[in-house]
């Protein structure tokens, strides 16, 4: 899991069950785990590569659920369209890129990284599997 120099206040799993209705989303037990824990926040330790050819990034904030100015339900509605259905975003880096877990069919608990100004061949031509773990098993 990864370790935070700073958290948003603590969640229930009431209200983890009521965002996943509310998003018609259903989020793996790790990330469910990890809200419990943290419910987003700053990751201490946070590079990571992102493929030979994109270089590096960081992890800038965690998303949580709820009252903050970034939340899981803010970001997943200005998102809606723009990233594949079978994903939510997590996670920011610096510039404005995302940090997505899948949480459906194939994807589901994968962790991918989503360049927003690049404009893809086909639907996951921005995407990335970053050579990192957010959160382990």
């Amino acid at each position: 899991m990864a370790k935070m120099i700073s958290e948003n206040p603590k969640i229930s799993l009431q209200d983890i069950k009521q965002f996943e209705q509310e998003y018609d989303v259903t989020l793996p037990k790790q990330y469910v785990d990890f809200l419990l824990e943290y419910n987003g926040g700053y990751p201490q330790e946070s590079s990571f590569k992102i493929s030979d050819d994109e270089g590096e990034s960081l992890v800038n904030k965690f998303y949580g659920i709820w009252d903050m100015k970034s939340n899981l339900g803010k970001v997943f509605e200005v998102l809606e369209g723009e990233i594949p259905e079978d994903f939510i975003s997590i996670a920011n880096d610096p510039g404005g890129n995302e940090i997505l877990l899948g949480v459906s069919g194939e994807y589901q608990g994968k962790v991918y990284f989503w360049i927003h100004d690049i404009e893809p061949e086909d639907e996951m031509g921005n995407m990335f599997i970053p050579q990192i773990v957010l959160m382990s098993s």
